[in-house]
């Protein structure tokens, strides 16, 4: 519930495995606290936010500028640039939904069968760092000369 929260940033660096929970790049604890990719505390809700809802704040590791950057907004996770995709789902708030929901999330469209894959299996990956307690999986299926990349509980 609200304010039942992990305190310490060496408690949230361990549960995050040392990666900045929006930009996917480590942080090194032993960094300037001055210095913009050094370890700060992030909310994935604002106060107002978890207060409203009664929920825990869901505090993750951040690299100072990312964390200063989002400011007092919701996050946004961005796709990675390398993978060819296209009309991609905003990946907080699929989460979100699977995680209340279950079921399945249509993610991406990609021009071939390999693309697809590739961010299916990127997506996977990346979701099981930003919610570690929702295992999904991801499936691609053809249509209409492209491929739709599916993500599933």
């Amino acid at each position: 519930m609200y304010g039942d929260a992990v305190t310490t940033i060496e408690d949230i660096g361990e549960q995050d495995g040392w990666r900045c929970w929006l930009c996917d790049e480590p942080v090194d604890p032993d960094m300037s606290p001055h210095d913009p990719r050094s370890a700060s505390i992030d909310a994935r809700i604002t106060k107002k936010k978890a207060k409203k809802k009664s929920v825990n704040l869901g505090e993750r590791l951040a690299h100072r500028a990312c964390n200063t950057g989002k400011g007092n907004n919701d996050p946004i996770v961005e796709w990675a640039d390398h993978l060819f995709v296209v009309d991609p789902a905003v990946i907080i708030p699929s989460i979100e939904r699977l995680s209340n929901k279950g079921g399945r999330e249509a993610m991406a469209r990609c021009p071939t069968e390999e693309d697809a894959v590739a961010a299916g299996e990127w997506l996977v990956d990346r979701v099981s760092r930003l919610s570690p307690e929702l295992s999904v999986h991801s499936t691609v299926e053809p249509g209409g000369g492209q491929y739709l990349v599916i993500l599933s509980t």
